[in-house]
């Protein structure tokens, strides 16, 4: 029988070491990279990978945000709320994010160990918890795990073609 929880061990598990083969090295210039005045920057879509996951694996481990928790709000020094994640942020918003590497991959690993450490404590039953009675139907900490992850990895995928992309037209 196949273990789910060790499944999302391993999928979690493989979007840090992706993102970092995607991001480590790069200069400022290529982490901000746009392909049209619009479109999302390699810097960006890291941070939103990392808030994403955390803002929605928090609350589900009853924990505070690594974002605040860790400092990393203050590090990043964003001009937006602590509570913003990238969802329905302006062109502007996305050219706000323009942090080195380091940092976006700081942020990353942090956000990476509190996820492992959360699906270490979970079961295999309580993937079938509910834990959003908002929808229809009512959305279980299996469905929402895999949702985390789905958006997780487009963005990751996207990242990746985004440095194609920039380093193709120095």
């Amino acid at each position: 029988m196949v273990d789910a929880r060790a499944v999302l061990v391993e999928s979690f598990g493989r979007v840090g070491p992706t993102v970092h083969r995607i991001v480590d090295g790069l200069d400022e210039a290529t982490l901000t990279w746009r392909a049209d005045p619009e479109a999302n920057t390699i810097a960006w879509l890291t941070w939103h990978i990392a808030r994403v996951q955390d803002a929605q694996l928090a609350p589900l481990a009853e924990t505070e945000e690594v974002w605040t928790a860790g400092g990393w709000a203050e590090r990043f020094d964003l001009p937006f709320d602590d509570s913003a994640s990238g969802y329905g942020q302006s062109a502007d918003d996305v050219a706000a994010v323009r942090v080195p590497a380091d940092l976006l991959l700081g942020y990353l690993d942090a956000v990476t160990a509190a996820t492992s450490a959360y699906l270490a404590t979970i079961a295999g039953d309580d993937l079938d918890r509910v834990v959003d009675h908002r929808w229809d139907p009512p959305v279980t900490l299996a469905a929402r795990l895999v949702s985390i992850l789905a958006d997780d990895l487009q963005h990751v995928g996207q990242a990746a073609y985004v440095r194609g992309l920039a380093e193709r037209a120095r």
